[in-house]
């Protein structure tokens, strides 16, 4: 059921990989770019404006500066020469915005600290997309631009506010794109168009240049065909911005990657509004994840639905009446009437209910907090059902809110989210799901995101855009993994299911393998008195023989954390492995080994309490 603004050109469903690769063989990005912006369709509802040939030309001139200034290297320029779009709430220099508002629009005399950034790694914006007026709505039918209609069948809606970006994502027009994230905007057209959508932390992108709908909440995202294009889009836009007040700077350390075996929050009995085939296909879903070694935890869902309904359903609708409120006084028939209707609902509360509802946001929030303490990542449909267009028409309000069911929270609870593709339902039409965890912990969800792209080698996009994925033991690299991590060798009391091994575990550490010690190098022993028991190793090069030991990732400061509850007689030094490399483990003080009992015979730890 291909959509009939479907087309294909040369470059149709390119990842950033195939356009670095089309460059490394010596393709010219003016003529690739021209004949990619001579195809684009101008009637085309997932466009607002696209480059013209001045503009693409103007670009072309600054890629080739930004090459001189990179001695001649475009692998110096990590998007040299990729096409993006942006959604159309966003500045780009020499531009109009228009927020799907043509009464509201004007030029724009700056990038957006966004798209600046972009610019700079040599990406060229080839057009700013559709968008549900003032990124108000979850549908994409909320537009004068007309109604964005879904990459898979056309009398479905592809979900909004950024239903541009997704949808010509979807087509494989562009690599990736801009959208925006209050409600679930960054997600919804992900799952509705079989795309991945990376809604970063709150805060860590700029909203510099960005037209605001609720200022505290709002969210750049990245949309892509694959995870990692997703997030070598937000690592490169991504940054603190001491212009923009409500910009964070990232935590100098970020949590570990995730477990490869991770446990994984589910909401008891999750709500598809009658939808059998949402329900059948989020069941396949999580029988999925539980072959890749996920452990599914049930959780009482109701915090996450409470503060869900605050964002609409409460005063939080005034921020968006800031925002509008020039246009709601001077010019309301410039307004969707949708939108106006959402709007005006602000005039219903008072200063003191907006204090109420932050108190209960604060307490839903430390609620929500507190149960993912206890998981890795809560997993959700990324939306419990999905309508046609006139079915909107018909109830564009009550329908828009349960589409924001598993979205509506994130933002309120300060988290982060990554939707991906999960398939086709039975009737053909695509499905996700969502994986959300609590503020930075964005590379996390990327790593797991990463391992299930990799193990489903689902084709992204609208049919036919790109070939499946190959299954892949070997995901690729985390593009926003950005530690160094410092493996440690356990031998005792640290071990999976010993007393100790939670200095590991609470910390995040990932198990990595079980190894040996270097062949004849190393002795154990059972240290005496010790609260729990405790071995300890001893470097006796060519009197010794091969300990079993375990390996673990930390972060350094991690790492830092567990040294600091080592206690005497035990230390950590250096141990050589049974294949010659050299890690951090566990030592003992010579004087702690006086009268302890020699245990090497055993092989291990563990071996040796069996033995008892």
């Amino acid at each position: 059921m291909p959509s009939p603004i479907s087309l294909s050109l040369p470059t149709t469903g390119w990842t950033l990989a195939q356009w670095r690769d089309a460059y490394a063989h010596g393709a010219e990005p003016a003529r690739l770019l021209a004949a990619l912006r001579a195809g684009l369709l101008p009637d085309d509802p997932a466009w607002i404006s696209l480059a013209s040939p001045q503009q693409l030309d103007a670009q072309c001139r600054h890629l080739q500066a930004l090459l001189e200034q990179a001695g001649g290297d475009p692998s110096r320029l990590p998007l040299y020469g990729v096409p993006f779009a942006v959604k159309d709430n966003i500045d780009a220099a020499g531009w109009r915005t228009t927020a799907a508002c043509p009464a509201f629009a004007y030029t724009a005399q700056h990038d957006a600290l966004v798209v600046e950034k972009l610019r700079a790694a040599g990406a060229i914006l080839i057009g700013k997309t559709n968008l549900d007026q003032f990124a108000t709505g979850l549908v994409g039918t909320r537009s004068p631009y007309g109604a964005v209609p879904n990459a898979f069948d056309p009398a479905y809606i592809s979900g909004g506010s950024s239903s541009g970006s997704a949808s010509v994502v979807a087509r494989g027009l562009v690599p990736f794109a801009l959208g925006t994230d209050t409600a679930g905007s960054g997600r919804v057209p992900a799952a509705f168009n079989n795309i991945v959508g990376l809604k970063p932390t709150k805060g860590w992108v700029s909203n510099t240049g960005l037209v605001p709908a609720c200022r505290t909440l709002d969210c750049i995202t990245a949309f892509a065909l694959t995870v990692e294009d997703a997030a070598q889009a937000v690592r490169i836009f991504s940054g603190y911005d001491p212009a923009d007040a409500y910009s964070r700077p990232r935590p100098a350390v970020t949590p570990a990657p995730m477990p490869a075996q991770p446990r994984l929050a589910v909401p008891t009995a999750p709500a598809f509004f009658g939808d059998e085939l949402a329900a059948e296909h989020f069941a396949q879903a999580l029988a999925q994840l539980r072959a890749q070694g996920a452990t599914l935890v049930e959780i009482d869902f109701s915090p996450f639905a409470e503060l869900a309904a605050l964002l609409y359903q409460g005063p939080w609708v005034a921020e968006r009446q800031v925002a509008m409120q020039p246009w709601l006084d001077e010019r309301p028939d410039a307004i969707d009437p949708v939108v106006r209707q959402v709007v005006q609902q602000a005039s219903g509360y008072t200063a003191a209910d907006a204090f109420r509802a932050e108190y209960r946001r604060a307490a839903l929030s430390r609620q929500i907090q507190q149960l993912l303490a206890q998981v890795d990542a809560l997993v959700v449909p990324s939306t419990p059902t999905i309508f046609t267009i006139e079915q909107l028409r018909q109830e564009p309000v009550q329908r828009n809110s349960a589409l924001g069911t598993y979205t509506n929270f994130t933002n309120l609870a300060d988290l982060c989210a990554l939707a991906l593709p999960a398939g086709l339902r039975s009737d053909g039409l695509p499905a996700g799901i969502t994986l959300i965890a609590p503020a930075w912990h964005d590379g996390t969800l990327v790593d797991f995101g990463l391992r299930w792209q990799a193990k489903q080698g689902l084709p992204a996009g609208a049919p036919g855009v790109v070939q499946p994925l190959a299954d892949s033991a070997t995901p690729p690299a985390n593009p926003l993994d950005e530690r160094q991590e410092i493996v440690l060798a356990v031998v005792g009391a640290h071990l999976r299911g010993m007393p100790l091994n939670h200095q590991l575990s609470s910390r995040k550490a990932r198990f990595l393998e079980e190894t040996q010690t270097a062949h004849g190098s190393y002795r154990l022993y059972a240290l005496p008195g010790t609260t729990p028991p405790k071995p300890g190793l001893r470097h006796t090069p060519g009197q010794g023989a091969a300990v079993v030991v375990e390996l673990w990732a930390l972060t350094p400061h991690a790492f830092g954390e567990f040294t600091a509850e080592v206690p005497a007689p035990l230390g950590i030094g250096n141990v050589v492995l049974a294949d010659g490399r050299s890690v951090k483990g566990f030592i003992c003080e010579p004087a702690a080994l006086e009268g302890a009992t020699d245990i090497t015979a055993f092989g291990g730890w563990r071996a040796y309490l069996q033995s008892l």
